[in-house]
C-alpha cells in the first residue's frame, strides 16, 4: 500500500524528506519512503510474487548482459527535473559496480533502466503508471520498464523527454516477446510471467 500527502504551497525541501525517511525507515522496516512531484510516497515492502517477478528480470539480464546488474535492493535515485524527487525503483539496471560508494540516493546519469512491478494497492495506478514514468524520464533514464500484473502486460517507455516523462511507450501481454532496446539492448520471452499473476 502506498499514501501520498498532499501537495502543500510550502513544498518539504529534498533535505528535511531525507532525514525523515531515514529515520521512518529505521524505525519500521517494512515500509520505504519516496518523493516525487512534491509528495511522500510510503512503500510497502513487496509479496512473494512481486519478487520472484523482480527476480526473474534480474536472472533474464545478467545471462544477456553481464556487464550489467539490475539492483533490486531498494537503491533510491535522484529524479525529476533538477534531481528534485527521490525515488525506489523495484529495479535499477547499471553497469556492475555503477553504485559502488553512491550512498543511499544515487545519480541517475549512469542507469540503463528503472523497473516497477505493480502491487495491488489503491495507489498502484497513479505511481506507477503516472508519476514514477515522468519523474524517470525527467531525470533522462534511457528505458522505464513497467511490468503491469492487473492489465498482465510489460509496457517499455522509451525516448526520455523532460515534457512529458517518455514519447514512446510499447505494450506486450504477457507471453509474448518484447525488446528492451539500446543502450539495454535484450530480449526477453515473457511467457514465464503468467504464473506471477495472483
Amino acid at each position: 500500500m502506498t499514501v501520498m500527502a498532499e501537495r502543500t504551497s510550502s513544498q518539504m525541501s529534498v533535505d528535511v524528506f531525507e532525514r525523515i525517511a531515514e529515520f521512518a525507515e529505521r524505525e519500521d522496516e517494512t515500509v520505504r519512503f519516496e518523493f516525487i512531484d512534491g509528495r511522500i510516497g510510503v512503500k510497502k515492502v513487496t509479496n512473494g510474487s512481486h519478487g520472484e517477478i523482480a527476480m526473474w528480470l534480474a536472472f533474464r539480464c545478467k545471462e544477456a548482459r553481464p556487464d550489467l546488474t539490475l539492483n533490486t535492493t531498494g537503491q533510491g535515485l535522484k529524479v525529476e527535473a533538477y534531481r528534485k524527487g527521490r525515488a525506489r525503483p523495484d529495479g535499477v539496471l547499471a553497469p556492475v559496480g555503477y553504485f559502488n560508494g553512491q550512498g543511499e540516493w544515487a545519480d541517475p546519469d549512469g542507469v540503463l533502466m528503472a523497473v516497477e512491478v505493480t502491487s495491488y494497492d489503491s495507489d498502484t495506478h497513479h505511481r506507477d503508471r503516472v508519476d514514477k514514468p515522468q519523474a524517470y524520464g525527467e531525470a533522462g533514464i534511457p528505458l522505464y520498464l513497467l511490468i503491469d500484473r492487473d492489465n498482465h502486460s510489460i509496457l517499455v517507455h522509451t525516448v526520455p523527454d523532460p515534457e512529458v516523462g517518455y514519447r514512446d511507450i510499447h505494450v506486450v501481454a504477457f507471453g509474448g516477446k518484447v525488446i528492451l532496446p539500446d543502450p539495454v539492448g535484450i530480449e526477453l520471452d515473457t511467457d514465464e510471467l503468467k504464473q506471477y499473476v495472483d
